[in-house]
């Protein structure tokens, strides 16, 4: 048994799992690949890099602050990613996969790292 299972545990999942459920685990497995932390397992104040794909992208009213803020998901769990000062940021938009690095806060229970620096990444889900 490899690092992915038998052949049966691959079948078994791929009859048993939803495709949300499938495209998590291949966006676990990507992230692992490109030496991202599993977003569930960071602490507040960590130092930590992410990896993962863009899922939404907001912006605050026009009086606030000019703030980006992408939401990212790992096949774990999501976190935000904040530049101040930005509306938008060339290449980053949703689909994107990225790598983060930055000190996670927890803002409203959610992991969140404010200015990060980032890479953008080949998908292996993307053509």
């Amino acid at each position: 048994m490899g690092a992915h299972g038998s052949v049966f545990d691959r079948w078994r999942d791929a009859v048993t799992k939803t495709s949300t459920e499938l495209e998590a685990d291949e966006l676990q497995e990507d992230s692992t690949r490109a030496g991202g932390t599993p977003i569930r397992e960071c602490d507040d104040r960590q130092v930590v890099d992410v990896c993962g794909s863009v899922r939404a992208l907001t912006l605050p009213p026009r009086t606030s602050v000019p703030m980006l803020v992408a939401e990212i998901y790992d096949g774990t769990r999501p976190l935000n990613l904040v530049w101040l000062g930005r509306r938008s940021i060339g290449g980053i938009e949703p689909g994107t996969f990225l790598r983060a690095h930055g000190r996670v806060a927890k803002v409203k229970g959610m992991p969140t790292i404010y200015n990060p620096t980032y890479e953008i990444l080949p998908h292996r889900g993307r053509a």
